[in-house]
């Protein structure tokens, strides 16, 4: 069953999500305000409407409550932003991901019942500084305020040891997920697989004890 979204708000955020879904095979409603940015997607969407969002009846008339993921990506209009997201969960949409300008508007958007918010321009801050800050983080998602999954090259240090030399897991409280090596990645790699220079360690854990992993075994 192939899957349908609507995204609402086609600046740089939404415009790239729908292009994204579309090139998954998605079905995409594009939606904005503006006649300009509407026109601009008219061809790569499946749908593309301009619409005030903000007004219920309208939302009704889109039919929008019969798609079961509605990403709201308005830009700097909190305002809009706030009201769109409270009407899709007055007219029963199921899932709702909302992109979050700061901490106060996401706060607001989970208590009106947002589903999943997303602060596109921190994330993408945060994977950037910690790519800059070390030569061995490749990339970096945050899970939580202390939890994420990084991405760690294997350096001459630990190349040639194997997971049970280096008890990672023991001594550092991480687990490693998964190795990338060229174009194949091994997930749940066994204990005894010898790592080579260059591959990726994917692991997951508490941010204070990944840094004190790279610190001491990889510095």
């Amino acid at each position: 069953m192939q899957k349908e979204f609507v995204v609402i708000g086609l600046g740089r955020f939404g415009g790239s999500i729908v292009r994204e879904l579309i090139d998954q095979g998605a079905d995409v409603m594009a939606v904005d305000i503006a006649t300009e940015r509407v026109d601009e997607y008219a061809t790569i969407a499946t749908q593309a409407v301009v619409a005030d969002t903000t007004d219920e009846t309208v939302l009704k008339s889109l039919g929008i409550r019969n798609f079961e993921h509605v990403i709201v990506a308005i830009g700097d209009d909190i305002q809009s932003s706030i009201l769109t997201t409270l009407m899709l969960k007055e007219i029963g949409v199921k899932k709702i991901t909302v992109k979050a300008q700061n901490d106060y508007h996401e706060k607001v958007l989970r208590k009106i019942g947002a589903d999943q918010v997303v602060h596109p321009e921190r994330d993408m801050g945060i994977r950037i500084a910690n790519n800059i800050l070390s030569q061995n983080v490749l990339d970096y998602l945050e899970l939580s305020d202390e939890h994420s999954i990084m991405e760690i090259k294997v350096n001459e240090k630990i190349a040639g040891k194997s997971l049970v030399d280096l008890d990672i897991r023991a001594r550092y409280g991480i687990n490693i997920v998964a190795i990338k090596r060229g174009n194949s990645i091994n997930v749940s790699p066994p204990a005894d697989e010898n790592l080579q220079l260059n591959d990726v360690l994917i692991m997951i854990g508490a941010d204070v004890d990944i840094n004190r992993f790279e610190k001491k075994v990889l510095s």
